[in-house]
């Protein structure tokens, strides 16, 4: 049993430390356990998908780690389950996309929303999930955790994908890939150079991702309040000219900020103080939980907003209508009638 599941894990199945050492395994692998969930979350779209993956990885680690001889160090034996593990749980899979990867042009402001559940759209991470408590670490994993980063390798095959991550990502020589991936070294480069073009053709920006600056942080606020009040203007102001606003699982996508502007002012149901925002972190980049008054005067989960920042304001909104990831960022449920944002922010 426990070779074959050495074999299945894609490790070598020889003598190694004594099975009683197994003992070991949680306090040797669970340093590692959030940089394996962001691995398999950039592999899959999804960080529920990528919860259960790495549980999965460290169940077949653990089984497989009496038969680990030290070749490699822990941290690159279990990325090479996890990746195996991933490239498994992929396979006949279709990709994660946003409305915006669906190959259609910009919607219009007046059209009817259009929505479609059965698409497995790519979700936000919470940064909480992510944080290791290195700060080095944050910042260096922020540009290859932001969601159009994560966005852009849903237009990957799923060896390719992981080819690109082990490689550019992780920073892994093409013979370490080739050897996780039981391939070739130059399979791996071909991989990576097919991988480089399709990314290239998705128009992937290279801005980083960087901590909002004092002014941005200020135009954050004016922008929570500007949904407070629906000024539709204000909020029109803060968009870039070719600001982008997509809102799965709605299938539409809307460039410009006027156009922008048109769409909530006229499909968002919400009017004056009936939205609330909470502050949050998605993906290295500032989100809000939205919260729209119901007939009980109460707030309750309405979309979670995650914003892209760049120096003449909000470049991208991703509206993500699963009201489930309320609870992945640790929101409330609800917020009463009289909530004051001040409060939570004080708390």
């Amino acid at each position: 049993m426990a070779v074959d599941m050495a074999i299945q894990a894609g490790i070598p199945a020889q003598a190694g430390p004594a099975e009683s050492d197994s003992a070991d395994f949680p306090s040797i692998a669970d340093p590692y356990r959030r940089e394996l969930l962001a691995h398999c979350y950039r592999m899959t779209g999804s960080v529920h998908d990528a919860e259960d993956l790495v549980q999965e990885t460290f169940l077949r680690a653990w089984k497989a780690y009496h038969n680990f001889e030290g070749r490699s160090s822990v941290r690159t034996w279990l990325y090479r389950i996890a990746t195996n593990v991933c490239l498994t749980a992929l396979e006949g899979k279709d990709r994660r996309p946003l409305p915006t990867g669906l190959g259609a042009p910009s919607t219009d402001a007046h059209a009817p929303l259009e929505e479609n559940g059965e698409i497995p759209w790519l979700e936000p991470v919470p940064d909480a999930v992510l944080d290791t408590g290195d700060p080095a670490a944050v910042v260096a994993d922020r540009d290859t955790i932001r969601l159009a980063f994560v966005a852009a390798l849903q237009h990957l095959p799923a060896r390719q994908r992981a080819v690109l991550i082990l490689r550019d990502v992780l920073r892994w020589r093409a013979a370490e890939v080739a050897e996780a991936m039981e391939t070739t070294t130059a399979s791996v480069n071909s991989a990576l150079q097919r991988a480089h073009a399709t990314l290239e053709k998705a128009n992937l920006s290279e801005d980083s991702v960087a901590e909002p600056t004092p002014e941005q942080k200020e135009m954050l606020d004016r922008y929570v309040q500007a949904f407070w009040e629906k000024d539709i203007e204000a909020i029109v102001s803060m968009l870039t000219k070719d600001a982008i606003w997509e809102m799965p699982p709605f299938t539409g996508w809307y460039q410009g900020a006027v156009n922008i502007g048109r769409l909530i002012d006229r499909q968002c149901p919400g009017g004056v103080h009936d939205m609330r925002m909470l502050p949050t972190t998605a993906n290295g980049q500032p989100a809000f939980g939205l919260y729209m008054r119901g007939d009980d005067d109460a707030f309750h989960p309405f979309h979670l907003q995650v914003l892209t920042l760049g120096p003449a304001g909000v470049e991208h909104v991703g509206a993500f209508f699963e009201r489930s990831l309320f609870e992945t960022f640790g929101l409330p449920a609800s917020l009463p009638a009289d909530f004051d944002p001040a409060d939570a922010l004080a708390g």
